[in-house]
């Protein structure tokens, strides 16, 4: 059993690159049946948060925690750097005022995506620290998010907390706590002995919420068939932008575990506060680019992932600070 549950996870890390799009194609396929489950990816996601936890020892995050430094710096890149880079781009091409436009600057501010921690986990960056960021950048999300889109809009936007906190505390923070203490209890033991049944089920369940998320996002669908051509190489584009802005904004450091972490931080974000804000809030032809973001970015994330497992192929991390896989 714990060879073949090991053996199963090496497997799906190597061909990850096809099950990503494969599993956004099936929830397409398989809308209708899978619509029902789609309240189920909050407890999905739980136990992904939970599988990295285990992994990160209070000592860990303690760390993390006395350098705020890298976490401003990343936030700084997601959040402002990677904003800016969109509005320019989509006024260039759709003029400032377009609804377009403020899809795309929405999905640069929305806060950081919970899967990040999956893949920051699979290609050798800090889980501890992502861990971190996307804790706090979520719970900061009610004030940044209307105030980033006031400034470059003007518009008002208010969201409701409740939701977005309950949501945050059963996808990250409970699961955290979780792991971590089973960590301390098990004196950073358990994440081995578990490891062959944990990990097969963290890489089903997040196949799960991918292909759950791809069919909420189905019946919208219809109204992204005119502007197909125009918008998906602009979303391909900025989605690996900021990719790149994460990477290229930590390349100086020299540290290949800084890089991974921000470099999918700065490049992911939350699905469901993204459609809801989109849909909610706006018109329909502001939803088209966040909903075309949030369907780039589990493919470009296995492309990237691919990328600096080749970049880093033999080269062993400068750092000393030590990771979670």
């Amino acid at each position: 059993m714990r060879q073949f549950g090991l053996a199963f996870n090496r497997y799906f890390e190597k061909w990850m690159f096809l099950i990503i799009p494969g599993s956004l194609i099936l929830g397409f396929l398989f809308a209708d049946s899978l619509q029902p489950m789609v309240g189920a990816v909050p407890y999905l996601f739980a136990y992904v948060t939970l599988t990295m936890a285990i992994g990160c020892g209070i000592a860990q995050l303690k760390e993390v925690l006395r350098k705020p430094g890298v976490m401003v710096w990343t936030f700084a890149l997601a959040h402002v750097v990677s904003p800016l880079i969109a509005y320019g781009i989509g006024s260039a091409l759709f003029g400032p005022s377009s609804p377009y436009v403020v899809g795309l600057v929405m999905f640069t501010i929305i806060p950081l995506g919970v899967s990040t921690v999956l893949w920051v986990g699979m290609s050798g960056g800090s889980v501890p620290l992502v861990l971190a960021m996307v804790v706090l950048d979520s719970a900061l999300s009610p004030l940044v998010v209307p105030a980033g889109l006031h400034l470059f809009f003007n518009s008002s936007v208010e969201i409701d907390p409740v939701p977005l906190i309950t949501d945050l505390l059963i996808i990250i923070v409970l699961p955290t706590v979780a792991g971590v203490m089973l960590n301390q209890w098990s004196s950073g033991r358990i994440q081995e002995r578990v490891k062959p049944v944990s990990a097969p089920i963290s890489k089903l369940c997040f196949v799960a919420v991918v292909s759950l998320n791809a069919s909420a996002i189905a019946p919208h669908v219809e109204q992204l068939k005119r502007d197909m051509l125009k918008l998906v190489p602009l979303v391909v584009v900025l989605v690996a932008i900021c990719y790149a802005v994460g990477f290229l904004g930590t390349a100086l450091r020299r540290d290949r575990e800084l890089q991974v972490t921000v470099s999918y931080s700065t490049g992911m974000r939350n699905i469901s506060l993204g459609i809801v804000l989109a849909l909610g809030y706006f018109s329909p032809l502001t939803a088209v680019p966040v909903v075309l973001s949030i369907l780039v970015q589990q493919p470009l994330a296995t492309v990237h992932h691919f990328v600096l497992q080749k970049l880093n192929k033999g080269k062993p991390s400068e750092t000393a600070t030590p990771h979670v896989r």
